[in-house]
């Protein structure tokens, strides 16, 4: 039954969006996958795969050290890379809560309405927690708490990368992705499908008045 899944995933996926050749811009949006996650447990492991992987099935991945150069304004990238994306990815790993970088890219997803796909690496969703290292206000304590729990109870993968198999578990997120991709693709279409709809009826109205 998971083989198949995959299989209806991949074929959807070259079928509807219809994927080309990538070209790895520098940091230009859109992006189809945003990947956030802790650069010190993940950026040369999960992240990275991950990151290349997507970009080889013809998908546009935003990974921090990939998109952006020496000299780019953090904020200034990567908002507009998280506003501009279909998906999220969050790879949460035992140090991403340490990150300020980390949960508020997270909180701009949820705030964004993104979907997010949660990975837990080698950490459980209980061990997951906000910690005031008094940097942060109040109010952004609160925001970082509220966009976790979110995504805590998003369903998503897990994966222990001392005993994990590494294959399956990349193609277990690709076909992930593709399929949520898939799901918005056919959403947008239906919207304006009804947009369209309910102008040609406001139009046909208007003229019938007159």
């Amino acid at each position: 039954m998971q083989q198949r899944f995959f299989s209806s995933a991949r074929h959807l996926y070259r079928n509807i969006l219809k994927p080309r050749t990538p070209i790895r811009a520098t940091a230009k949006p859109p992006c189809d996958i945003f990947i956030n996650h802790r650069g010190t447990d993940t950026k040369k492991t999960i992240a990275g795969l991950l990151d290349d992987h997507f970009f080889r099935m013809g998908l546009r991945p935003f990974l921090d050290s990939k998109n952006m150069k020496p000299g780019d304004r953090l904020f200034e990238k990567i908002d507009p890379a998280i506003r501009g994306c279909k998906i999220g990815v969050a790879i949460f790993s035992p140090n991403y809560c340490d990150s300020y970088f980390c949960l508020h890219e997270l909180a701009l997803l949820i705030e964004s309405k993104k979907r997010v796909i949660p990975i837990f690496c080698d950490v459980k969703p209980s061990q997951l927690q906000v910690v005031d290292y008094g940097t942060s206000s109040a109010e952004q304590l609160e925001r970082f708490s509220w966009a976790l729990e979110e995504a805590k109870y998003t369903v998503g993968l897990t994966f222990d990368t001392l005993t994990g198999d590494w294959s399956h578990f990349l193609n277990t997120a690709t076909d992930a992705v593709i399929k949520n991709l898939v799901e918005l693709e056919a959403e947008n279409s239906s919207k304006k499908s009804t947009y369209i709809v309910q102008a040609r009826r406001e139009r046909d109205e208007k003229f019938s008045i007159h």
